[in-house]
């Protein structure tokens, strides 16, 4: 196996597990560290640089980056990276003086269609740039889906507000209350390119299912129904709702409908309850507010009696695993099963609608609706000034990937702008800083602490389930906050070895506290990882391999299990083992868009 080329900043990027598995790159650990000083707004700022929206996500972000936290391996409970962003943004000191202003205009204007998060994350990285921004939005305040489909007792308006504000203050030319009926009439504007951000508008129904005609003014898509509540055209629900489906938006229906007058609120799904696919913590929380989750249940029909919908039958189904590991839901021959109901929320998925988008516009599109796009970078068209990002450009994912396509489609449309090749994307900023205070110090607090992850605090049940405005989560107080965020293992303080100072006396595989240390003769990757003191089963993590030694031997060290504590480096009588801060930050089409002190 040939050394590990650490110059190639993607080696210690990946090991860096929360910030690589974040669609965004947020560089997590830094603002932890933030967070435990109490520098809170700072720490809010070094997010709003990769995610825009700190106060949303650290609400209702889907945590990739918490399975990935290497906290996870030691005592199973990741940080509580998202609830971490939450406290840096609810305890921040005002920022507005420290966010980026609209830049000379430069004569481009672009138009942004959707007022969700991914045309945001355009507006914001090309205002600075100068470019003339106008956002259409059909509703009456931006924030799109974030506003529409996330509940106010998860996401309250004045976080979403402020957040949605921060990006309109940089000179946005807002549109709202706009419905954008044709893309050909888009294109004659006069727009130097289009971003389409409009989300994936359509939620899946069942309309073949028995019934569902009969009893369609008590069927309700999800999507639409919550729309509905968010905007107040809704006030209540009936008695008894059944809501289909298992995902996060049929969490967010049935724990609404509870707050909207709903007694008996069910969720049931087709697949079983550890398959759903819903976040664990989604169903968690409606599994506390008393709604039962009946899994393995097909919908058969809507049962109507003299026109009105009275329940629904279900066959019973179970899940059976075939070799390929595909999964076959096969019914158990029992008699269907009846649950009564006077409302039902279809929740069952959403998928890509453009019913305005003409055929011979230029743009055109997969089977499956959604776009056809040169590459999952540069997000352009096969119109070449039409670019498509968020949900509208692949299919419904979640906040953080829809900024993440803003960040790249904003490169792409300054690029586009410029005449510039959309392939020559700007490689990420990166540096390794060592952090010596000393022989044996280091400028970061790099001691493993054994605490244990706190739940977050809610309010009374009671009161959480009569108001519908009222928020859920608490969030940390200060000495919570400082306590988990403590638990970060700095696993962006990387053990940077040099080889030409090793005297292979071993004390960094003696002191090593998880044996992640070895020297071994050089081998084939499958050998090596075998042969080390512990093996290094995690073919998902890189293995670092050192040139090689004196002795012909080469260092290994299993990136997988380390955990960024120095010991290592301490022990080191030569200095082959430095602690580095490494920092990664995907490059935005405006720069350094904030300074952190």
């Amino acid at each position: 196996m040939k050394p590990t080329d650490t110059q190639n900043p993607e080696y210690f990027h990946k090991v860096v597990d929360c910030q690589y598995a974040c669609p965004a790159h947020t560089p997590v650990p830094l603002y932890i560290r933030l967070i435990a000083q109490q520098r809170y707004s700072d720490a809010y700022l070094v997010n709003w640089e990769s995610n825009v929206f700190p106060g949303v996500l650290g609400r209702t972000c889907d945590r990739p980056c918490e399975p990935a936290c290497r906290r996870g391996r030691i005592d199973e409970e990741p940080v509580a990276i998202c609830r971490l962003k939450r406290v840096a943004a609810d305890n921040k000191e005002d920022v507005t003086a420290r966010l980026p202003k609209a830049g000379p205009p430069n004569g481009k204007k672009i138009a942004l269609i959707g007022g969700g998060p991914a045309s945001l994350t355009v507006a914001r990285d090309l205002a600075p740039l100068g470019y003339e921004l106008h956002l259409y939005e059909g509703e009456a305040k931006g924030g799109g889906f974030m506003r529409s489909q996330i509940p106010s007792f998860r996401l309250p308006d004045s976080v979403l507000d402020e957040e949605v504000g921060y990006v309109l203050d940089m000179g946005v030319v807002s549109h709202f209350n706009s419905y954008i009926n044709s893309m050909n009439e888009m294109l004659t504007k006069g727009y130097d390119a289009i971003f389409v951000g409009c989300g994936a508008p359509r939620g899946r129904d069942l309309p073949k299912l028995k019934g569902r005609k009969e009893a369609g003014a008590n069927i309700h898509v999800g999507i639409d129904w919550l729309a509905s509540v968010a905007f107040d055209h809704i006030e209540s629900i009936g008695k008894r709702v059944i809501v289909l489906g298992g995902g996060n938006t049929a969490m967010d229906c049935c724990r609404t409908a509870r707050r909207m007058g709903g007694e008996d609120v069910k969720v049931i799904v087709r697949s079983p309850f550890a398959e759903m696919k819903a976040s664990p913590w989604e169903k968690e929380d409606a599994v506390h507010e008393g709604i039962p989750i009946i899994d393995n249940h097909v919908p058969k029909e809507f049962v109507v009696k003299d026109g009105k919908l009275v329940g629904m039958h279900f066959d019973r189904v179970e899940a059976v695993y075939k070799d390929d590991d595909s999964r076959e839901l096969v019914s158990t021959g029992e008699a269907p099963v009846f649950y009564p109901c006077d409302d039902v929320l279809i929740a069952i998925g959403q998928e890509n609608a453009f019913p305005w988008i003409e055929k011979d516009s230029g743009i055109r599109f997969t089977s499956w609706g959604t776009p056809i796009l040169n590459d999952d970078d540069t997000l352009q068209s096969t119109r070449k000034e039409v670019f498509f990002g968020g949900d509208s450009a692949f299919g419904p994912k979640n906040i953080i990937t829809a900024v993440a396509h803003g960040h790249k489609a904003a490169v792409s449309i300054d690029l586009f702008c410029r005449g510039k090749d959309l392939e020559d994307r700007p490689a990420p900023m990166v540096n390794l800083v060592s952090q010596k205070m000393g022989i044996h110090e280091w400028s970061y607090d790099n001691d493993p602490v054994n605490d244990a992850r706190e739940a977050v605090p809610l309010v009374e049940l009671e009161a959480a389930l009569s108001d519908r405005a009222l928020e859920v989560e608490l969030g940390f107080d200060a000495s919570s906050a400082f306590v988990q965020a403590a638990r970060c293992l700095n696993c962006d303080a990387q053990t940077v070895f040099t080889a030409s100072n090793c005297i292979e006396c071993d004390a960094c595989a003696d002191i090593c506290p998880t044996s992640c240390i070895s020297f071994v003769p050089p081998a084939p990757e499958e050998e090596l990882r075998a042969k080390l003191t512990v093996p290094a089963t995690n073919l998902e993590q890189d293995i670092f391999v050192s040139d090689p030694l004196p002795t012909a031997r080469v260092l290994v060290k299993d990136e997988d299990v380390c955990l960024h504590c120095g010991l290592c480096a301490e022990r080191c009588p030569t200095s082959a083992w430095d602690m580095q801060m490494f920092l990664y930050n995907t490059t935005k089409a405006t720069p350094e868009l904030v300074e952190i002190p």
